[in-house]
């Protein structure tokens, strides 16, 4: 990198400063913890009532909710990425590369948090919106804070982290796990091998992923890492999900989503079956002998569930399902439905809402609903390919009673609400995949790449983004993993579990529009796979609930504490 400073002897400075200043980096997330008291504090007397969170005032004051709801995941995230750091400090694997990273990710945070913190490119939180006062961010004007600041944004790190990744270099992922690190690599080589050198093409022709990779995925265990060892599956838990996960979303999001589809219904069988209906699902969902799919999402419902209207209605030993729903994921290529429908009509919002498992036969794209009452069209959609969307109409479908999940009525709503956890830190886990491989597009698109004399990665305005690229794909990596072993512990994370897909999702988007700027107007030809990587990031924004909805989760959440 082109610089008047002796970055060498610069680097090693940090990399010692941050080794023996770890101690500033704990006092940092204590004096933020209290600024976060205060401004929760501020909040929560604006949408009380009667000493209650009042739902109309936290409408009303929904931009300072969802910004307390910001604020207080870049707290977490910062103090995960800590923690990650520590963990590899003490096993002696931590580099020059990830203390860059430490200090670049403090700074750049602590920063944002005192000044402003951007919710989406429109929309911006800042302190005073939260009822923190200037004083409150006394603590970074301190000469040991403000160093580390001057420092974890000096140009020289950004260089220095970039160096790194140009040297075949990537952070640590701090899975301290044999077992995690062999999964990774063996999914990694697996990516490199059956799922990159074919994305584009899957991608531009609008083809599903071939049977033949569904098959060598399934014999790798993608389906069955979250069922339990009992009903055929690997029974590994959730981080080992999102390592999986990560590295097939790294090399085409599709992929990723693939093993999405069997959690989802692996887990809402898990909790909420019968023993019948889990001897008779999870093993077949574990081999991948059945492929499922999601079918909770109306036209004019959205995420707001409580509205739906597709209605199930009682008929001797069946249940009569008629109903439209919308954005089915891998509908046609199924092989059984997870359907929520409305049992008891006189019941409103979540009430009488009830799950069902629908059996249909596997369709292809010429004919995708081969089943008596069943049709539907596909949408077709900027990015996201591989597995098709779908509208579908369900016109008196015919539902055995065994198959209402639990033989209960009305727990659909609560059956579903167990799974969302899993289902966001698995998106997250997506999300910081689609990251990663922006940022590995761009850097050796950067590396490839010369103008003016010289590889475009020498220009700071170039390494500047890689470095901010690999900063945040690496914070999110840490909460999502946080996230995901708290669920392993049976510790409640849905909190967590929506700041992590929150930021994740976020992070993935910016990731990718850095990385096509890198490519210029390269960036924008088909041909180039960083044009799909931007078209696959916007939607992470949106699927598994909203980045809004998101917020909203993660506020009340806080608030409720």
């Amino acid at each position: 990198m082109d610089s008047s400073l002796n970055k060498s002897d610069q680097i090693v400075e940090t990399h010692s400063y941050v080794n023996t200043n770890l101690d500033l980096f704990e006092k940092i997330l204590n004096s933020l913890e209290s600024v976060s008291a205060e401004a929760k504090s501020h909040l929560k007397e604006k949408v009380s009532s009667d000493g209650k969170v009042s739902n109309q005032l936290l409408e009303k004051y929904q931009h300072e909710g969802h910004g307390y709801a910001w604020f207080e995941t870049y707290r977490i995230a910062l103090r995960e990425t800590l923690n990650w750091f520590k963990s590899l400090k003490q096993t002696e694997k931590s580099t020059k590369l990830e203390s860059g990273i430490l200090i670049f990710s403090f700074a750049e945070y602590l920063c944002q948090m005192r000044s402003g913190i951007m919710m989406s490119q429109t929309e911006m939180i800042r302190p005073e919106n939260l009822g923190i006062s200037n004083q409150s961010f006394s603590f970074c004007d301190s000469p040991d804070v403000a160093q580390l600041i001057k420092l974890g944004l000096s140009e020289t790190v950004k260089s220095e982290i970039v160096e790194s990744l140009e040297n075949g270099f990537f952070p640590n992922l701090g899975l301290n796990d044999e077992t995690l690190e062999m999964i990774q690599d063996q999914f990694k080589k697996f990516t490199d091998e059956e799922i990159v050198p074919n994305a584009n093409e899957w991608h531009l022709k609008d083809d599903l992923i071939p049977d033949q990779v569904l098959e060598k995925m399934s014999e790798l265990g993608v389906f069955s890492i979250a069922i339990p060892e009992s009903y055929g599956g690997l029974g590994m838990g959730k981080v080992a999900m999102c390592v999986v996960t990560e590295e097939l979303s790294r090399g085409f999001l599709a992929a990723g989503s693939l093993g999405t589809r069997a959690e989802i219904a692996g887990e809402l069988i898990r909790l909420g079956g019968t023993e019948e209906q889990k001897n008779k699902y999870l093993p077949e969902i574990a081999s991948g002998n059945i492929l499922t799919t999601a079918v909770f999402t109306e036209p004019n419902t959205g995420s707001d569930l409580g509205n739906l209207s597709t209605r199930a209605q009682l008929d001797g030993d069946s249940y009569i399902i008629n109903g439209n729903k919308t954005w089915i994921t891998h509908g046609a290529r199924s092989d059984l439905m997870t359907v929520l429908a409305r049992t008891d009509s006189n019941q409103k919002g979540y009430r009488g809402l009830s799950m069902f498992l629908v059996d249909k036969p596997r369709g292809n794209c010429e004919n995708p609903f081969p089943m008596e009452g069943m049709s539907g069209s596909e949408i077709e959609v900027l990015g996201y390919r591989g597995m098709k969307e779908y509208e579908i109409a369900l016109d008196s479908i015919k539902v055995s009673k065994k198959n209402l999940l639990g033989e209960e009525e009305g727990k659909g709503f609560k059956q579903l609400m167990e799974t969302f956890e899993s289902a966001r830190i698995q998106t997250a886990a997506r999300a910081v995949g689609v990251s990663q491989n922006a940022l590995e597009l761009g850097l050796q698109y950067a590396k490839d790449r010369s103008q003016f004399g010289k590889p475009i990665i020498k220009f700071s305005r170039i390494f500047n983004k890689l470095a901010w690229m690999v900063m945040e794909t690496t914070v999110a990596r840490q909460i999502t993993l946080f996230s995901a072993r708290e669920k392993d512990n049976d510790i409640r994370c849905d909190i967590e579990a929506g700041m992590a897909k929150l930021l994740a999702a976020r992070v993935a988007w910016s990731s990718a529009d850095s990385a096509l700027q890198i490519h210029g107007g390269n960036g924008y030809a088909l041909e180039y796979p960083v044009s799909r990587v931007l078209c696959d990031s916007r939607i992470l924004n949106i699927f598994e609930g909203a980045a809004e909805i998101q917020a909203q989760i993660v506020i009340k959440g806080l608030l409720g504490k």
